[in-house]
C-alpha cells in the first residue's frame, strides 16, 4: 500500500465529505450551517490543493483545477461571510447564507468532480 495515496485521497475525500455537511440544511438559515465546518473545509481544500500540485500527469492536472474551482468558491463564500458579520453591521441575513451556501455547493460539486477523477485514475492502475 502506497501511504502517499492513501493520504491523498483521504484529503480529498475529506474535503467533500465536509464540504456536503456544511452544506446540508435550509439554504437561508444560519442555523443549519457551521462557520468551523466551513473553515474545516476551507482549510482541508487549500491541503488538497497543496497536494495536488504534485502530480504531473493529465489526471493530476484536472483535478488540480478542480481543486482551484472549490477553493476559489469557499474563499469568496468566506469573504461573504465576513463581510456580512463584521463590516455591514446587519450580520449574516438570509441573502448573505443563500449566497455562502451557494457558493459551497459549487465547490461541492468541483470535489465531486475530483472524487469522481479519483476513482477514474484509480481504475486505470495496472497490477
Amino acid at each position: 500500500m502506497n501511504k502517499e495515496k492513501v493520504i491523498f485521497a483521504f484529503f480529498i475525500v475529506l474535503a467533500l465529505t465536509l464540504n456536503f455537511g456544511f452544506f446540508l440544511g435550509d439554504i437561508s438559515n444560519p442555523l443549519h450551517h457551521n462557520v468551523y465546518e466551513y473553515f474545516a473545509a476551507l482549510v482541508v481544500s487549500l491541503i488538497c490543493t497543496v497536494i495536488k500540485f504534485g502530480d504531473r500527469t493529465h489526471l493530476g492536472a484536472l483535478m488540480l483545477a478542480t481543486s482551484l474551482v472549490a477553493d476559489l468558491q469557499l474563499v469568496v463564500g468566506a469573504g461573504i461571510w465576513g463581510y456580512a458579520e463584521q463590516i455591514s453591521g446587519v450580520g449574516m441575513d438570509p441573502s448573505n447564507m443563500s449566497s455562502v451556501v451557494s457558493l459551497s455547493g459549487g465547490a461541492l460539486l468541483a470535489n465531486i468532480i475530483s472524487v469522481i477523477l479519483l476513482v477514474v485514475e484509480t481504475a486505470m492502475l495496472r497490477r
